[in-house]
């Protein structure tokens, strides 16, 4: 895999995301059952017209202002930007949006500023993890530093294990777009987040399982009757869960996700861009990749018109051939990350 370039796996990280996010979308908040008396087993788009939610859209926000601003990214960049492209614009309710976006929405236009905007009930959200993904592509093979900045995008917005989920997902695709296996990915995630946390511990629990598939992973993540399916340690272990059960193939990470339910939308993106990250842009199916066109704003009307791909191209730029793409890299016991 050491032979895919930086810009093939850029570009499968988020074009996986919106895919797995397409996909997953008609089962969002569906229990496997369900899904099953519907459709049998989900194979393929199960929708006329599929197109990504909130989750592909946010993710092309947070990519175009790490684009912006890079390392020197600040939550002050971050909440100038949530008030340039959506608290200070007029053009609705923001249609599909979560309770943690909503909530910081009317905190930011309450005049509050980060962090004391991310103190609303929902800060806990998978709604940090599901826009992640650009961070890792951006500091591919730099795991810590993909953790770093994506909470300080995420200060705005979330605390405790929101923060936890997006850290893990940053890393694992900063780790997966330097050429590592997916034992690996998995290990740069939990590197970043506390051994402690209620992330780390489902994150541990779903991949220590995911060897007997779908079934075993969701059983031990999910808690029975909890009327919230976007919990972030529940949703990014579940990603990650289908990730390792795949052993990173493309197809199987997205489709295990899909299938297990919950919210499928979110899962199915994040492991859609691990997977992406890992085997690059040429494993995503074309019947899946040709429906994925410009966003179309329904979420974020400011987003409106961009392509995954442009961000990734932006993200992870066409190298120079003086200058060589990042080293693969394996991970140290402190979490650093060392040539390997």
């Amino acid at each position: 895999m050491a032979s895919i370039g930086l810009r093939a796996r850029a570009r499968g990280a988020l074009l996986g995301l919106a895919v797995g996010d397409a996909l997953g979308a008609p089962a969002e908040n569906m229990k496997p059952s369900e899904i099953r008396a519907r459709w049998g087993r989900i194979t393929g788009y199960v929708s006329d017209n599929p197109s990504g939610t909130d989750d592909t859209e946010y993710a092309i926000f947070s990519g175009l202002l790490l684009a912006r601003h890079g390392s020197a990214l600040t939550p002050s960049h971050v909440e100038a930007a949530w008030h340039e492209w959506i608290a200070d614009r007029d053009e609705g309710p923001f249609r599909g949006a979560g309770f943690s976006e909503r909530g910081t929405l009317e905190n930011l236009r309450r005049g509050l500023a980060a962090p004391i905007s991310a103190q609303h009930r929902h800060a806990w959200s998978d709604g940090l993890a599901m826009r992640a993904a650009p961070f890792g592509v951006f500091a591919a093979g730099r795991p810590a530093e993909a953790a770093r900045l994506v909470a300080i995008d995420g200060s705005v917005s979330h605390d405790g294990e929101g923060i936890h989920g997006g850290r893990a997902v940053a890393a694992g695709v900063a780790a997966a777009m330097a050429g590592a296996p997916s034992d690996a990915v998995v290990a740069a995630a939990l590197a970043v987040v506390p051994d402690d946390s209620w992330t780390a511990r489902s994150l541990r629990r779903a991949v220590a399982v995911a060897h007997r598939g779908e079934r075993a992973v969701r059983s031990a993540v999910v808690i029975g009757g909890y009327p919230w399916t976007d919990l972030a340690p529940e949703a990014v272990a579940l990603a990650f869960g289908a990730y390792a059960a795949a052993d990173g193939d493309f197809e199987q990470s997205v489709l295990t996700a899909v299938n297990m339910g919950r919210d499928a939308d979110t899962t199915a993106a994040v492991a859609g861009a691990l997977a992406g990250a890992t085997q690059g842009v040429s494993a995503i199916p074309q019947a899946w990749a040709t429906p994925i066109g410009p966003v179309r704003g329904r979420c974020l009307p400011a987003m409106a018109g961009y392509h995954v791909l442009d961000v990734a191209d932006l993200l992870a730029p066409a190298p120079d051939a003086t200058e060589p793409e990042p080293t693969d890299f394996v991970l140290a016991g402190d979490g650093t990350e060392t040539p390997s």
